[in-house]
């Protein structure tokens, strides 16, 4: 099993800001030797993500050296003047799978000023966009894999649904999977307030099918709400027997290459 959505950090350093002494359950390092101790043997290799807005967090996971590491998503600044340079940069890197710029504070429209060419560049080296984002995004982010058909976008924590109100977000969800490029990841439900993981499981598994749907543990930030089994248990009952090697696996070895 390949678990797509893993984050470690030590507090203050690499551009460390987040989290912070107000989340003190996770205000602490946390390495694959923690990761190892919540996941037992479940796991045979990790999609390592990054937490900061800095390229010093990205360079330092690039870095590491651990075997159950199959690959970095990382961090650029898609709006910077030097954003292509930047992708062109990091893609020299073989264990650079993707990157993640944070968008999930910003405006709605943020994917339609993003740079083309970086996104171009993107596609041209096979990195994935993980795309950290909520329900008022996802107009914006259609509009992106529409202009870069051969970029992989795959959509960070189904783009954490408002539970209190979910038919803007099954619509625009059901409206982006039409997008052939996009997948979702099955992964951060938990932390959301109110979280009906079932009902989202479905809309997920109508829109987007067992071959663009993708598990990942969102640990430790998962750590908040439950435990790495717990978690784990839930979504394997959840998906089909039959598709558990595409979700838990094959999808995410074909669309980060690993």
């Amino acid at each position: 099993m390949i678990d797509t959505h893993v984050h470690v950090w030590r507090i203050g350093e690499h551009g460390c800001v987040w989290p912070g002494v107000d989340l003190p359950e996770i205000y602490r390092d946390f390495d694959l030797v923690d990761f190892r101790e919540a996941a037992g043997d479940a796991v045979e290799g990790v999609v390592l993500v990054q937490s900061q807005e800095n390229a010093a967090d990205t360079s330092w996971l690039l870095g590491l050296a651990d075997p159950l590491i199959r690959g970095v998503v990382g961090w650029a600044d898609l709006q910077a003047p030097d954003s292509e340079r930047q992708v062109r940069a990091l893609a020299g890197h073989d264990r650079l799978k993707g990157l993640r710029p944070m968008v999930q504070d910003r405006e709605a429209d943020w994917y339609d000023r993003a740079d083309d060419a970086a996104l171009a560049a993107m596609g041209e080296a096979r990195l994935v966009l993980d795309a950290l984002v909520r329900p008022r995004h996802l107009e914006s982010l259609a509009r992106l894999a529409a202009r870069h058909p051969g970029l992989t976008v795959v959509i960070d924590h189904a783009a954490k649904p408002d539970f209190g109100d979910l038919a803007p977000w099954e619509r625009a969800m059901r409206a982006i999977a039409r997008h052939t490029n996009v997948h979702a990841k099955f992964s951060g439900l938990l932390t959301e307030p109110n979280a009906v993981v079932g009902h989202v499981f479905g809309t997920l598994w109508e829109a987007f099918g067992p071959e663009r749907l993708i598990w990942g543990s969102d640990w430790p930030v998962l750590t908040l709400a439950a435990g790495y089994r717990e978690w784990l248990a839930m979504a394997e009952d959840l998906v089909p027997p039959e598709h558990h090697d595409a979700v838990f696996g094959a999808n995410a070895r074909r669309a980060y290459r690993l």
